[in-house]
């Protein structure tokens, strides 16, 4: 029997390197997508607004922080001793969260999405902040203890530390889980099952 190829090359069709574009499926990021209905839209967006509440809540405990800090004075009514347990709830709920996304949230989204795999920008970003908040949390805790006085100034500086990648991480995260991104990976189906 006679190889297709060899004919083929004895009749002088030319080899290709590679496949061609016709051949060659365009990539899903590239095929235009249809127009989500509004409830498929809030489906698939249902993880992006369930995260956002926690780290809205974050940005408003930060501000808070980061207000006294900038201003040089605790808030109206508000002793040191509460200020500091702001401040210790703050490190404490977002160490819990970002531990919660990196058992059970980030290795299910890992499966289909780049930006959850490790060592990607979303757990880098983790890293970073956690370098920043164990430094904040020895800080409120020095203080609480009485081992240091509490100067606002010098929490400032604590906070700068990492600051830009916190607030960076809180959009770039709902970002990710927000519907027209989370459509490219997974389908109506699979939403419903995620863990969140």
């Amino acid at each position: 029997m006679e190889q297709p190829f060899q004919k083929m090359a004895e009749e002088g069709v030319p080899k290709v390197a590679g496949p061609t574009e016709a051949s060659v499926p365009k990539k899903e990021e590239e095929q235009a997508l249809p127009k989500l209905s509004p409830q498929e839209s809030r489906q698939y967006n249902r993880m992006a607004e369930h995260m956002n509440y926690f780290h809205e809540n974050f940005r408003q405990t930060w501000n808070l922080l980061y207000g006294a800090c900038t201003s040089g004075k605790r808030p109206g009514g508000m002793s040191i001793k509460a200020f500091l347990n702001v401040g210790e709830q703050f490190a404490h709920h977002l160490t819990v969260h970002h531990t919660i996304e990196e058992q059970h949230i980030f290795p299910v989204l890992a499966r289909k999405m780049p930006a959850f795999k490790k060592e990607l920008e979303l757990l880098t970003q983790h890293k970073q902040i956690h370098n920043g908040l164990d430094k904040f949390e020895a800080y409120i805790e020095q203080c609480r203890t009485g081992e240091r006085e509490l100067r606002l100034a010098e929490l400032k500086a604590v906070m700068d530390s990492f600051g830009e990648v916190l607030w960076q991480h809180l959009n770039d995260e709902v970002e990710q889980l927000g519907a027209e991104n989370m459509r490219k990976y997974w389908t109506a189906e699979e939403i419903r099952r995620m863990p969140m």
